[in-house]
């Protein structure tokens, strides 16, 4: 069969013996073109066939993938830059990627701190990084210190009893941040802080509007946690970022003008390494925002007799609001420090950790205590159903909870395990399967009755020998024939350039291959 080739500029005809794959294929071409592929620690160069849009995959061959006679396919190089780092988040429980080159290995800790924060959203006085092994990395440290190597995994531990506040804070549930509050001053300012910056991050409006009439100011920076406040000067220099900074980031329109119509002084709040909001949303290239910020910057604000430029205007309010700090001081005596003598106090390297990720808080543990002792004479069933009534909801069991769809096991279907697949890779048939209910793969609701099939197939016979043929499949091929169908149909929507009717005759081949396959 010939077909031809487009490849960087030129078109070539090629005759293709029948049955032949797309890898054979792939090779074929790669020594007509004299093309060089690799596939190391540092990234991968690979040839791609496109066919009507789609990308056809190694195992598949021409004809079943509805390429006819005299067809064009359009070859390519791509060429996919693998992570340098992953950092494994203990509290959303995914492998974030740190993209880079083996120069990042020479980088300090206190460089990748600042990317993970960029990638997670969390500040950096909230999480400390550790090696697989459980050895705590220092900010003063360079990573090749640690033995890392490229594509390497590192852990990113929380503080002791905080992950069901973050992760109630990353999927902005203001009911459940309120819950895991402290009872402790110092801690709860930090603890709402730290809960705004993420708030910021994410672009929940609502959770970051409650922080703010609770007294959080955007501009106010996020510090270092009560227990490191002893060695706040030389900690990271990100703890001075506020969360008006995290929302200029991440390009968080509405987050940005909530915060300026609050408070005017985030406009001219600078973060360490003295960046205002407008020259942090320059470096980012966020033009709607960007937009916004200079309107707001040579606005003019106007009183009953008199009109300021909004420069002069924030200059006043910062004496003003300096002033006032200075006249609390007069009146109420503030100390330098927002810890007490006799609070906890965490020296890297000196004291025991307290950023190890565990899952009780103390005010749970009071309780768990409390409960324990005053129930000596109930069963052991009742104090545990007491506990368990105390006990926070972790992540997984909020997200069950929550969720508009059933479950497998509730559907009546076997749970399928959802495997990692690298970046690039087309996902597993286990994969599309769990996500079957998405609107762009139509297919017919699962039916028991027998009155739907066609006649012939309606005799005990024929439907005894249906029955056993799909038993065979599913057992042979590890998954049900709806899967399959799923599977394949997802598959040919790729090739937008073809009818939908074409797409559904190649799917129907595919999936007749893979039976023949068996």
């Amino acid at each position: 069969m010939k077909v031809f080739i487009a490849f960087d500029g030129l078109c070539e005809s090629f005759d293709i013996p029948p049955g032949q794959n797309v890898k054979k294929v792939k090779q074929m071409l790669k020594d007509y073109f004299h093309i060089q592929v690799s596939d190391d620690k540092q990234g991968r160069r690979f040839l791609e066939l496109i066919y009507a849009g789609g990308v056809l995959r190694d195992e598949w061959v021409l004809t079943d993938a509805g390429i006819t006679l005299c067809s064009t396919i359009k070859c390519i190089v791509k060429e996919e830059e693998k992570p340098a780092l992953y950092v494994y988040n203990v509290v959303t429980k995914e492998r974030v990627q740190i993209m880079g080159s083996i120069n990042l290995l020479a980088a300090t800790v206190s460089k990748l701190k600042s990317l993970v924060s960029l990638k997670c959203g969390f500040p950096v006085s909230l999480f400390c990084l550790r090696t697989l092994g459980g050895k705590e990395m220092y900010d003063c440290n360079t990573l090749s210190d640690y033995n890392l190597d490229l594509g390497a995994t590192v852990r990113m531990d929380v503080w002791d009893g905080w992950k069901e506040l973050l992760s109630s804070c990353v999927l902005g549930h203001k009911q459940n941040v309120q819950r895991y509050f402290s009872k402790y001053e110092t801690i709860l300012r930090f603890q709402q802080r730290a809960a705004l910056y993420i708030a910021a991050h994410f672009g929940h409006l609502e959770l970051a509007e409650w922080l703010q009439t609770k007294g959080v100011r955007a501009d106010e920076a996020i510090g270092a946690h009560p227990y490191r406040e002893w060695c706040r000067d030389t900690d990271h220099p990100d703890i001075g970022k506020c969360a008006v900074h995290a929302a200029v980031e991440k390009g968080q329109l509405l987050l940005i003008k909530s915060f300026i119509a609050r408070n005017v002084l985030c406009l001219d709040c600078q973060n360490a390494l003295g960046q205002t909001p407008l020259k942090i949303c320059i470096q980012f290239g966020h033009k709607d925002c960007l937009l916004y910020l200079i309107m707001k910057m040579w606005s003019v604000v106007s009183f009953p007799k008199v009109s300021l430029p909004m420069n002069i205007y924030i200059k006043v309010k910062q004496w003003l609001y300096k002033a006032q700090k200075r006249v609390y001081k007069v009146k109420k005596w503030a100390p330098q420090f927002k810890t007490r003598v006799g609070d906890p106090v965490v020296v890297d390297g000196f004291t025991e950790p307290k950023m190890t990720s565990r899952e009780l808080h103390g005010f749970y543990q009071d309780k768990w205590r409390r409960v324990v002792k005053n129930s000596r004479a109930h069963s052991s069933q009742a104090i545990v159903n007491v506990v368990l009534k105390l006990r926070p909801l972790t992540l997984r069991e909020r997200t069950t909870k929550l969720s508009r769809f059933p479950s497998l096991k509730q559907r009546g279907e076997d749970p399928v395990k959802r495997l990692c697949q690298p970046v690039g890779e087309t996902p597993d048939i286990n994969d599309i399967f769990e996500n079957s209910w998405n609107p762009h793969i139509p297919l017919p609701p699962i039916t028991n009755t027998s009155n739907n099939r066609p006649h012939h197939l309606r005799t005990p016979h024929a439907a005894l020998l249906l029955n056993s043929s799909l038993e065979s499949f599913s057992k042979y091929s590890g998954h049900t024939p709806r899967q399959n169908a799923i599977y394949f149909l997802s598959l040919a929507s790729e090739f937008k350039e073809k009818p939908w009717l074409q797409q559904l005759d190649m799917a129907r081949r595919l999936a007749r291959k893979s039976v023949h396959n068996l």
